[in-house]
């Protein structure tokens, strides 16, 4: 008849309305852009901020960015070696990211360095307008913006006030540092010195390029007697932050950094801004970013948290007795 409808004929209607929505959904997602992120830091991917960058990643899911997906992160170390960052930073380039994220300065310098039009977001970034990244922390006014390191100086004087407080008796503190990890360390160990004045202190500066030097270091510490060791934040510093540790306690000598896993590797005491919360604040720069906003436009943000972390089982081993007000004020104990 007709008006008549065979089965076969009706089942292979059902199958081409079941197929088309899938067909049209396949489509959509392969039309789909997939943004491509570059992560540049100048640390190890061996020892990396695993934790930091698990948060980074975090944020961006939760902001509905999905590797795999929508998104593609290509990562690059210099494993501790500055002079590595231009040549990544180009390959990133080459790679044609949507955006590059950036740790912390020479790592940021060596993207903005390799392109002006390819969106940057430095994290952990100290001193960003000295260092000439933006012109200012409001109105970056390039393509680099971010999340600054600190807001202020007090960190620096906090750290020396603290390692006071653990050694009331303490004059002399050795400051080693890395003159060739950034533009703005002068910058950085003129905060210093202006704090340690205020403190009563007297300074030993000391440098390291690289692991070989470590040993030189501890040496001309232990002959002018130093009371205690301040690391300045560097890449290889952190790298290498187990072997530091191991020297500071061979040598009985109360050391502070500023990263949480210098304490978990064997040093004495850490404070500083929480590392996890800098990079989620950075993966929200990210966002905005992806959503369309201009670098130009977008403020840099600082940190929110500070971290006190303690060894004490590291205390115990080279003598050290923490007053019991600062183990209270501790975010964390290592025992």
């Amino acid at each position: 008849m007709s008006g008549s409808t065979s089965p076969s004929r009706c089942r292979r209607g059902l199958l081409l309305g079941w197929m088309l929505p899938a067909s049209l959904s396949v489509r959509a997602q392969s039309a789909a852009k997939v943004y491509r992120i570059g992560y540049l830091s100048t640390g190890s991917s061996a020892t990396s901020y695993v934790r930091p960058l698990e948060a980074f990643r975090q944020t961006l899911r939760e902001r509905g960015w999905v590797e795999g997906q929508n998104i593609v992160i290509e990562q690059r170390y210099a494993e501790g070696q500055v002079e590595r960052l231009p040549a990544l930073a180009e390959e990133l380039v080459r790679l044609k990211m949507d955006v590059i994220a950036a740790s912390p300065v020479p790592a940021t310098l060596a993207a903005r360095n390799a392109t002006r039009t390819i969106p940057i977001v430095g994290m952990g970034l100290s001193e960003p307008v000295a260092a000439g990244l933006v012109a200012s922390l409001t109105r970056p006014g390039g393509n680099v913006t971010g999340v600054t390191y600190s807001h202020d100086t007090d960190i620096f004087g906090k750290q020396l006030e603290l390692l006071k407080e653990v050694l009331p008796r303490a004059r002399l503190v050795a400051v080693l540092s890395n003159p060739g990890a950034s533009p703005t360390l002068p910058l950085t160990m003129s905060k210093i010195e202006t704090a340690a004045r205020s403190l009563d202190l007297r300074l030993q500066l000391l440098e390291a390029r690289a692991p070989q030097e470590f040993d030189a270091a501890f040496a001309a510490m232990a002959r002018a007697r130093a009371d205690a060791l301040l690391l300045t934040g560097d890449s290889i510093f952190f790298v290498h932050r187990l072997r530091l540790a191991e020297l500071a306690a061979k040598n009985r000598l109360p050391a502070m950094s500023t990263q949480t896993q210098w304490v978990e590797g064997g040093g004495l005491i850490a404070y500083g801004p929480s590392m996890p919360d800098l990079w989620r604040s950075g993966a929200l720069q990210v966002d905005k970013i992806l959503r369309g906003a201009k670098p130009a436009d977008l403020p840099l943000v600082g940190p929110t948290t500070f971290e006190l972390v303690i060894n004490l089982k590291t205390a115990k081993a080279i003598g050290v007795v923490i007053p019991k007000s600062l183990l209270a004020r501790a975010d964390a104990v290592i025992e």
